[in-house]
């Protein structure tokens, strides 16, 4: 995996927090790592559509953010875990995963 599509997946990581944190923040604390979340989450997805596909770059960091965001919602939260709602994030998380896949960065390309 090549530096900018790891700069997808960390931002994908902060958004993950970022929205957690719109659900549950309740401190100046919190609100501060929420805000801090969107600053580094939206400035590494930035960076990477510099030299990826744009449109590709938001399906794999909204894909790989709604997959971390439901899945942390279950473990961490107390979120009912229905068998459902699994089979359709690993359908979501197989389509991202094609995206990359098909996706050649501009350095690729030239």
């Amino acid at each position: 995996m090549n530096k900018n599509w790891m700069k997808v997946v960390i931002a994908a990581f902060f958004e993950v927090f970022w929205v957690i944190g719109l659900k549950h923040a309740d401190d100046f604390w919190s609100w501060i790592g929420t805000i801090i979340s969107i600053i580094v989450s939206f400035y590494l997805m930035i960076m990477a559509g510099k030299q990826l596909p744009v449109g590709t770059v938001y399906a794999v960091f909204v894909g790989l953010g709604t997959a971390g965001t439901v899945l942390s919602e279950i473990i961490f939260f107390g979120e009912p875990f229905i068998m459902s709602k699994i089979l359709l994030i690993i359908l979501l998380l197989a389509g991202v995963i094609g995206l990359k896949m098909v996706t050649k960065d501009s350095s690729e390309r030239s």
